[in-house]
């Protein structure tokens, strides 16, 4: 029962949360846009930390069809709702590299095709600073030979998700992108790589989440106890309508589960 929830959870609930997800971050990203508050750095208008999960920028790629509103954050609970802005980096169009991690299949599988990307076609993201254009100069995944340091006044962009086969993959491909526009200024940088959870990076986990799992396949376990004493005091008829809704329920829930624990790129 649990395999074919988790089953049913990535081919097609999960496609459906993404879907809502982004509907909802979009309507919020040009409400924001329009009132002049979209964060244009790790900060908000209050100087705090902008917030995890706070639409952030408009990801747009022709050449594989992908438009996707960012988020701020790349938790895997974060990365459900679409591509996140790692709160360490600049923001898109700034100087310096901004990274963004999303899932290769599971949530709607936003960054799916990256590997088809090729060098020359172009990345437009739009931040509460403007629109930046962006051109793809190379793939690379790990032993391959990093990009030269960026000189002064300079933007990049890193686009990062999971590479091999779907849900068993063998690493983290990375896709570089430099800014062809003119770059905003600068917003002032709080955090700092090595200040970043665990969670927020390529391939993070949320350890925690395991607990949940756990927790929720007792629960089924249990149930699955309890309708089989209903089948054999009750009878078959019985069992069916009063434990089947109640395994299917706990089901769904722990593949959501198990989804909110697995690497975020997946």
């Amino acid at each position: 029962m649990t395999l074919l929830a988790f089953v049913a959870h990535v081919a097609v609930l999960s496609t459906f949360q993404h879907h809502r997800a982004q509907t909802l971050a979009y309507g919020d990203l040009r409400t924001a846009l329009a009132k002049a508050e979209a964060p244009t750095g790790q900060l908000d208008l209050r100087e705090d930390l902008v917030a995890a999960g706070t639409p952030v920028a408009w990801l747009q790629i022709p050449s594989i069809e992908l438009s996707e509103v960012v988020l701020e954050g790349s938790t895997a609970e974060v990365l459900r709702s679409g591509p996140g802005h790692r709160r360490d980096s600049v923001l898109p169009g700034q100087p310096g590299t901004a990274v963004v991690l999303g899932r290769q299949l599971t949530y709607g599988g936003p960054f799916g095709d990256l590997s088809r990307l090729q060098p020359g076609d172009e990345i437009t993201v739009t931040t509460g600073q403007g629109a930046s254009t962006y051109r793809v100069f190379g793939l690379r995944r790990a032993g391959d030979p990093l990009p030269e340091a960026l000189r002064s006044g300079e933007g990049r962009l890193e686009l990062l998700t999971a590479d091999g086969l779907a849900l068993l993959p063998d690493g983290v491909l990375h896709v570089d992108a430099e800014l062809v526009s003119e770059p905003y200024d600068a917003s002032s940088r709080v955090m700092a790589y090595a200040a970043l959870p665990a969670a927020e990076r390529a391939m993070g986990q949320d350890r925690e989440a395991w607990t949940l799992v756990v927790f929720v396949l007792l629960l089924l376990v249990g149930a699955g106890a309890a309708t089989w004493w209903l089948w054999t005091r009750w009878g078959r008829w019985h069992a069916w309508v009063v434990g089947v809704p109640v395994l299917l329920a706990l089901g769904v829930t722990g593949a959501d589960a198990v989804m909110g624990a697995l690497p975020n790129l997946l």
